[in-house]
């Protein structure tokens, strides 16, 4: 499920990551506009993701108010990533007169908030919905600054049938916007590449019994699980796995890639496999990804996870925009059509339905007690 974005006052000079072609400097001519964050802060749903997204994006807002001029108010919508109170939330921001929206955080709620910030005529940039039919709608005023699912699902199949070598492979999802709209494009890609899915499952994350799951893999025969949904029941669905004596190698998406799977999983989550379009920024690497890393720890009190980058360079989208002088929804709406820099976490360029350009899937492996990058799939699953 990804966040719906509402009123997010954050939006960030650009800290290290290029330029845009259109910005000139300075912070346009002063005043407070207001930007949104939409995402999950709170509950149930892998709140971590979000407060990954939120954290980026306020580092962005604090560089950019330093800086002087117009200053930004950061307006922070906690979804707890329940599509059920996205409308409201996102009505809310829409009254707030918002100028922008970081998000949605999640596929689920951004199917239903959206809607009204077209309405509404408020621009949104989501750092991690990933669900294909978001860019379906002909919305105006979305975009995201991450590749969608037909991008990432045969990425997670090539992994499965290429560097682990399974070719019997067991499919579950959480049956969420995200989590089964993900797990049935790796079905669809497994199929094409000559794997049989000899159990194709679907978990309920409010549950804590996974038996009937666990039995079917188990009695598949399958050596490779792919998990279609988040971190939590991911950690659940390992433990039960492991305890179940299933040895299959496990795979999951973006929805799990955080150090809670570890956390939360124990030594079952050891040796499992994550893919994101996302490439987790590590003080390891040359500038701008260092200095990140250094200035978010300092911003946050912790280290910089899944999609941290992509919260800041959602950010730098507006932020961008009101450096250009453009302070009204539909201005930065217009300026985001053509913006083009280079983010923290990759270019930032928009095709015309809201997707970004460019579309590198990158495989992480749990492994020490830490997410450890493997490297992009086309390179490492040949």
């Amino acid at each position: 499920m990804v966040a719906i974005v509402a009123g997010l006052a954050l939006v960030a000079a650009a800290c290290g990551g290029g330029g845009d072609d259109e910005g000139g400097g300075g912070n346009a001519s002063g005043g407070t506009v207001k930007l949104g964050f939409f995402g999950a802060l709170t509950g149930p749903n892998s709140p971590q993701l979000g407060i990954n997204i939120r954290n980026g994006a306020k580092l962005a807002v604090d560089e950019f108010n330093k800086k002087g001029g117009t200053q930004i108010q950061l307006v922070e919508y906690d979804s707890q990533g329940d599509p059920a109170q996205a409308p409201q939330l996102a009505q809310k921001a829409v009254s707030d007169k918002v100028v922008g929206i970081i998000g949605p955080a999640y596929s689920g709620e951004s199917k239903v908030a959206v809607p009204i910030f077209e309405e509404g005529k408020i621009p949104n940039v989501s750092a991690s919905a990933t669900a294909v039919t978001l860019a379906a709608n002909n919305w105006q005023y979305w975009h995201r600054v991450v590749a969608n699912d037909d991008a990432q699902a045969p990425a997670d199949a090539t992994y499965i049938t290429k560097a682990l070598k399974a070719t019997n492979v067991a499919v579950i999802d959480d049956n969420s916007e995200y989590g089964k709209g993900l797990a049935d494009g790796v079905r669809k890609a497994l199929a094409s590449q000559g794997a049989k899915v000899s159990a194709n499952e679907s978990i309920d994350p409010k549950a804590s019994d996974y038996s009937s799951t666990v039995n079917a893999v188990k009695s598949s025969g399958a050596t490779a699980v792919f998990y279609g949904g988040y971190y939590q029941d991911a950690a659940k669905l390992l433990k039960q796995l492991k305890d179940g004596g299933v040895s299959a190698k496990f795979v999951t998406g973006d929805g799990s890639l955080d150090q809670q799977l570890i956390t939360l999983g124990g030594p079952a989550a050891e040796g499992a496999f994550a893919t994101c379009p996302c490439l987790l920024a590590t003080s390891s690497e040359e500038e701008p990804s260092k200095k990140f890393v250094t200035d978010y720890k300092a911003s946050s009190n912790a280290d910089p996870g899944t999609y941290s980058t992509e919260g800041y360079d959602a950010a730098q989208v507006f932020l961008k925009a009101i450096e250009a002088g453009k302070t009204t929804a539909e201005d930065i709406n217009t300026f985001i059509k053509t913006v083009s820099f280079e983010g923290i976490a990759k270019p930032i360029k928009f095709q015309a339905n809201g997707e970004i350009e460019g579309s590198t899937i990158f495989i992480y492996e749990m492994k020490g007690g830490k997410v450890t990058l493997v490297g992009p799939v086309d390179e490492v699953a040949k």
